[in-house]
């Protein structure tokens, strides 16, 4: 009988454990957005959220690679909240506008390169709406980005936007902007070893850039790992197209890890 009773006792307590695990899944609330740029644009976002948690919390802007705002970088954004975070996927070339095709998604990006104060335009833009949001603390806010996105994080950061750090994950150096003095944003780099999109001399540029500047920041390179070795999608979309890219588990679970603890250093 006693054996019994302390079965369902565990049963009972297991019940209970899954179903408060269930309650909290459930407490992340995801909504999508539409703001308009400081240009006219309109852009389409989605913003993230652990409603259980009350009060202000630091606030992520989450910029997405060449493809444009999709799944995926929804999911980064859902994924911050789970940490307590208010976080928006960004929508870079506005009305949601996707890049099906290497060709037409390069096509997309690359105006922001050459341009780097209309992707302040939009950023800035993503900001505001965040700070429409009283879960959001406007003075404790960070940037992440994905390829494209991580080299507009570091745009960000270099272009004076109020972040107190920014990542990027996979992101390419070239055609940082330049500041008059080092940026006040922390930085973190995740960077794939084998990374071809990326050249040897680009990587020491902008370090050399970095130090001259005594910019806080921290480079790290994940052994192995090639372009976009976050996205679980990058293998098909590699082979799709006969492009090097390919997701790694090690590399994506690891720089999540140094991303979840570079924020620890930054908001304090």
């Amino acid at each position: 009988m006693k054996q019994a009773i302390s079965a369902l006792f565990i049963f009972s307590l297991s019940l209970t454990t899954c179903m408060v695990m269930a309650q909290q899944k459930t407490a992340v609330k995801g909504e999508a957005v539409t703001y308009q740029s400081a240009d006219g644009t309109t852009c389409k976002g989605y913003v993230a959220y652990d409603a259980a948690i009350k009060g202000k919390r630091p606030a992520i802007v989450v910029i997405h690679e060449w493809w444009g705002n999709n799944n995926y970088t929804r999911k980064r954004a859902d994924m911050l909240a789970e940490l307590g975070y208010i976080a928006i996927a960004m929508d870079m070339y506005g009305d949601g506008e996707q890049g099906p095709t290497p060709k037409e998604a390069s096509a997309l990006a690359g105006k922001y390169y050459s341009n780097p104060q209309l992707a302040k335009q939009r950023i800035e833009a993503a900001i505001k709406t965040l700070k429409n949001y009283p879960e959001t603390d406007e003075t404790q806010m960070a940037c992440i980005g994905y390829c494209f996105g991580g080299s507009m994080s570091l745009f960000a950061a270099r272009l004076g936007l109020p972040f107190k750090g920014v990542v990027s994950f996979h992101g390419g150096f070239a055609g940082i902007p330049g500041i008059g003095g080092a940026t006040s944003s922390k930085i973190l780099v995740c960077h794939g070893g084998a990374d071809k999109f990326v050249s040897d001399e680009e990587i020491k540029l902008f370090r050399e850039n970095l130090d001259s500047l005594k910019t806080d920041y921290s480079f790290i390179i994940y052994p192995g790992a090639v372009h976009a070795f976050s996205n679980p999608d990058a293998t098909m979309n590699g082979k799709k197209f006969g492009i090097p890219i390919e997701y790694n588990e090690a590399a994506d679970k690891k720089s999540w890890e140094d991303m979840k603890q570079f924020f620890t250093t930054v908001f304090k």
